[in-house]
């Protein structure tokens, strides 16, 4: 075939697609035009009493009360989200031949698209006389706030105030249609008169209903959503089923869970009963939360014939968040018994560390695969990196991402350097001598965006143990300190095989660090984190939260000067010494006088402190509170 005749049939598919867009936005926008939902700024001001948030391109009003939920800190959340579902519509759509517009972006991507058989049998090459031989096919391009026919449908199960969704509409193109549901009616409310604030009302479309019902109603293949944002309060785990039966083939989740305290291994019942797994507290929870999760999104797809395939997964704040494709395969899901997890089959180690000597604990089952696609990420960085103005947060984002590249992504979990030091009593290497002797001894090693002292590395545990007891040697410890029973004497009982060199490697200093860039951030502010679940009454009850939270502060007293406390409990009489019994002597904490106690309460408080005094044999001391 010439390359005349490609290219015109190209051209002409991608007018086609191109007319379609442009037709279907502005009969909607004509709709939207006659409901009231005209442009952006001749809808109505905001309401005394009400206030506005303005966040990336779009501008929210709030009700003074607090009864829609609204948390500033999510913000990088947003932005990270509105990246990946754009680069993510980018691929989709540079499939079909459309190429996305991206406000700031000055090079654009070149989409050439293989054209079927049985379309290329329809294109007439004089249809495009215009189009000379040799020269590049024409894309058809979608800007932001346009309907694409092809694009990408949304949906946001817990919208809240409606901001995520406006963000869509406004910031991502390719986008078909955006459903911006929650289940409260004030929440509805107050998303209709955003959408209309906003002049999106020709992409978002508010709902009224429960997330779970929602999906479940959209389980046909030709009404499936192709994005499909959850970022509950708490646990994203009643709609993880509902969520991976409503996504498209290929499509994309992007699931928020803000329960910490569970995944990182607090409760390993409750995390048990939510995502099917044991969380274990350890320094590495943070990532071990990440693939908590993934594991379970990959099992309830697995009952549904599908897999997911990770394309970021990221830690931060108080929240983890995963970018996963949904896609289905009968022999991958057969393969994930194999692959990412397996039953055991026998005892995998012995009852006790060989280490330490310490009982080891069972966690998981947990993701052991990649947990990020790299080149996924290599492409949303670039996009960031180059258009930085896109975001209020994009220099945190560059900096997490780029961490994220330079990960190890087939080493699960980390060591810190706290806790390496901390477990044999010695002093803390700085990260570059330890990375250093890793890397002289023939291994592996990065940092883990999810710690800041985080060590991934490919080195067994024995080598990395034999590493710290060459640092203890040039850093002793006082062996004669440590029980013999300790982790420390035991590890540092053994001579190490391997001589560690921490002279100071040019490539131990990722390039993430050698440039600066804001890799792990310090809260902004005070109280920066989760923020209380909006309820009825709205500000008015959670002034009242507040209140009592202020008044159950410091109700622990500040610590006693000794002296102080020796002379205190001297006022009170000892009650084993009435009776005879107290062996302490001069050492007992309480008086041996004889004089009684100056007024009652002074002898109620007697009787309930001698209660605690120490009895024969007891170490000497002041006693116990």
């Amino acid at each position: 075939m010439s390359p005349a005749l490609t290219a015109a049939r190209l051209s002409l598919s991608l007018r086609r697609a191109r007319g379609l867009c442009a037709a279907r936005r502005m009969e909607l926008e004509s709709s939207a035009m006659e409901n009231g939902a005209g442009p952006r700024g001749d809808e109505r001001p905001p309401a005394a009493g009400d206030y506005t948030v303005a966040e990336g391109r779009a501008t929210i009003v709030f009700p003074s009360a607090n009864e829609v939920f609204y948390n500033p800190v999510q913000e990088f959340n947003r932005d990270l989200t509105c990246a990946v579902i754009t680069e993510f519509a980018r691929t989709q759509l540079g499939a079909k031949g459309i190429q996305i517009e991206v406000p700031g972006e000055k090079d654009l991507q070149k989409v050439v698209v293989d054209l079927p058989e049985q379309e290329e049998e329809k294109v007439d090459p004089k249809e495009d006389e215009s189009l000379a031989v040799g020269e590049p096919p024409r894309t058809a391009a979608v800007a932001v706030g346009e309907i694409c026919e092809e694009g990408l449908r949304v949906l946001e199960g817990l919208a809240a105030s409606g901001l995520r969704s406006i963000r869509f509409a406004r910031e991502v193109p390719g986008l078909r249609s955006v459903v911006a549901n929650d289940a409260s009616a004030r929440a509805v409310e107050l998303i209709r008169d955003n959408v209309k604030f906003n002049g999106v009302a020709h992409l978002v479309e508010p709902s009224h209903a429960d997330a779970r019902m929602l999906m479940y109603r959209h389980l046909k293949a030709s009404e499936r959503f192709d994005v499909i944002d959850l970022d509950p309060y708490g646990s994203p785990a009643l709609f993880l089923d509902a969520a991976v039966q409503a996504v498209s083939e290929g499509g994309l989740l992007c699931i928020t869970c803000t329960d910490m305290a569970v995944l990182a291994g607090n409760s390993g019942e409750t995390c048990y009963s939510k995502y099917g797994a044991m969380a274990l507290k350890s320094r590495a929870c943070h990532e071990m939360a990440l693939r908590i999760v993934l594991h379970s999104l990959d099992l309830h797809a697995n009952r549904y014939q599908r897999f997911v395939v990770p394309l970021l997964s990221v830690s931060a704040d108080f929240y983890v968040r995963v970018f996963v494709r949904v896609c289905s395969g009968q022999a991958k899901v057969k393969a994930s018994a194999r692959v990412k997890f397996s039953a055991a089959c026998g005892p995998p180690v012995t009852p006790e560390c060989e280490h330490c000597g310490q009982r080891h604990q069972l966690g998981g089952p947990m993701w052991a695969e990649p947990i990020h696609d790299l080149d996924f990420v290599s492409r949303v960085l670039e996009a960031v990196s180059a258009n930085p103005s896109r975001f209020r947060t994009s220099q945190r984002i560059q900096g997490m991402l780029s961490v994220i590249t330079e990960e190890l992504p087939d080493v699960p979990l980390y060591y810190t350097l706290d806790q390496l030091s901390s477990t044999i009593h010695c002093n803390t290497p700085r990260l570059l001598q330890l990375r250093s002797a890793l890397l002289h001894a023939g291994f592996r090693v990065s940092l883990s965006h999810a710690c800041k002292n985080a060590v991934k590395t490919d080195a067994p545990a024995s080598a990395l143990w034999d590493i710290m007891r060459c640092w203890e040697k040039e850093c002793p410890v006082k062996r004669d300190r440590l029980s013999e029973s300790s982790p420390a004497f035991r590890i540092l009982s053994v001579e190490p095989r391997l001589q560690a060199n921490f002279t100071i490697r040019e490539d131990a200093n990722p390039s993430s660090r050698q440039r600066g860039l804001k890799r792990f951030q310090a809260n902004p502010e005070a109280n920066w984190g989760p923020r209380p679940r909006a309820r009825p009454g709205g500000k008015a009850a959670s002034r009242d939260a507040e209140e009592r939270r202020r008044l159950m502060q410091n109700k622990r007293k500040e610590p006693e000067d000794p002296a102080q406390r020796a002379a205190r409990l001297k006022a009170f009489p000892c009650k084993r010494f009435k009776e005879g019994t107290c062996q302490r002597g001069d050492q007992c904490c309480y008086s041996h006088s004889l004089a009684a106690p100056a007024d009652a309460a002074l002898a109620e408080n007697a009787e309930t402190l001698s209660q605690t005094c120490p009895g024969p044999g007891a170490a000497a001391g002041p006693g116990v509170d």
